[in-house]
């Protein structure tokens, strides 16, 4: 047996994260992705931390992956991608939109050499529309789109999410994008075009925000940490200066709750009595178990409610995570062995398969590290690739040092 998608050629044209994060998650179950990187290199090897000459943060982004150094600016360059092209199954691309089109290698261009070929675009603002060409990145995305106007306190400055929202939501709609085109090339023979927009993206993401407008008109507002439509659902602090998530999406579950808490006697109150009522009477119901919940300790409170079958968790920091041994049992990480980095942990793929799942078999490349390998791959000669590397077309990537060094 083999991996689902063993066999698959994917070629990457993309920076930073969300088309990188795309690219892994298709070498993660199996596909050849090839990057094709400037002679720089993606933008995303200098982010910081850097260890050894090379950053943390691109090795996670970019395992499972070959690099190609391809100079596009010259048309040699180009023809050798458009030869790659022709023996592939998917590009994946987050160029500004109209840059490669201006290159010959727009949809259209690649489409006429390969028909079955499945071609996804990720941009900020899509490939149509008067905002086509405009510069975003994930705040940017995060703001324009609608989810920092619901983040944080009510009333104050919004509060960026701690993660790149837009970036991952990008990513997976990518992701998705090209499994469908894939699957729709083998059962049709001709792959699709897909226009992937972060912005987008981000809007489908606001699920119930998007709704709630949509329905009633009613802008929706941040709450804070509390929930859009249900309460408590909320953290709360604890008498240890930790923080507690809590949540009751039912009437079972906020009995259960107030019977922990010691609140039994209100249960009865007809304010609380309904999923509605509770998001109602908010107010009046949080200053009562606001401070039932401040006067225990974390560990002791998140035991009991967890004993009761009530959702919540302690809100950990990565230390926290990585050492629980729930995650520690589920292997969530692996290591894998850089020429650089050395023997370095990794974050998993979170899909498991009953067989030849997602792996991590290849560390993050080196900077035109397979461009050698790959050429030879297209029929290219010794003689006449190192007139291409002579010429400034590719590059190899420089000696491998030991990471003891």
């Amino acid at each position: 047996m083999s991996q689902p998608l063993a066999g698959l050629r994917v070629i990457e044209l993309a920076n930073f994260i969300a088309g990188p994060l795309a690219g892994t998650l298709l070498a993660d179950m199996g596909a050849d992705v090839i990057k094709i990187e400037p002679p720089k290199g993606d933008m995303g090897r200098a982010m910081p931390p850097q260890t050894r000459g090379e950053s943390v943060s691109f090795a996670a982004l970019n395992r499972n992956k070959r690099s190609l150094v391809l100079d596009l600016k010259q048309p040699a360059a180009c023809e050798i991608l458009l030869k790659l092209a022709a023996k592939s199954d998917v590009l994946l691309e987050a160029y500004r939109p109209g840059a490669l089109e201006k290159m010959g290698l727009g949809a259209n261009d690649v489409k006429k050499i390969n028909p079955k070929i499945v071609y996804t675009s990720v941009s900020g603002f899509g490939q149509t529309g008067p905002y086509r060409r405009r510069a975003g990145v994930n705040l940017i995305i995060e703001a324009f789109a609608g989810p920092l106007s619901v983040t944080g306190e009510p009333g104050k400055m919004p509060m960026r999410p701690g993660v790149q929202t837009a970036d991952v939501f990008g990513a997976l709609f990518a992701t998705y994008a090209t499994l469908a085109g894939l699957v729709g090339a083998a059962r049709q023979g001709e792959g699709r075009i897909a226009d992937v927009s972060l912005v987008e993206a981000s809007i489908a993401a606001a699920a119930w925000e998007a709704a709630e407008y949509l329905a009633t008109g009613s802008v929706p507002q941040p709450l804070g940490n509390r929930h859009r439509l249900n309460a408590p659902y909320q953290l709360f602090a604890t008498r240890d200066k930790r923080y507690l998530a809590i949540g009751t999406p039912n009437d079972g579950l906020f009995a259960k709750l107030m019977q922990v808490l010691g609140l039994a006697a209100n249960g009865a109150d007809p304010r609380f009595a309904t999923y509605a009522s509770r998001k109602a009477n908010e107010a009046p119901l949080l200053e009562l178990v606001e401070p039932a919940v401040r006067a225990r300790e974390s560990g002791e409170l998140e035991a009991a409610l967890t004993e009761a079958g009530i959702p919540c968790a302690r809100v950990n920091n990565f230390k926290e995570v990585f050492d629980d041994p729930h995650i520690v049992a589920r292997n969530v990480v692996g290591e894998i062995e850089h020429p650089r980095l050395g023997r370095m942990k990794a974050v998993r793929n979170p899909v498991l398969l009953d067989h030849d799942g997602p792996s991590i078999n290849r560390y993050s490349p080196l900077l035109g590290e397979h461009s050698e390998e790959i050429l030879r791959e297209l029929g290219y000669a010794p003689a006449t690739i190192a007139e291409l590397v002579a010429a400034g077309v590719t590059r190899l990537a420089a000696e491998k040092s030991v990471a003891a060094e």
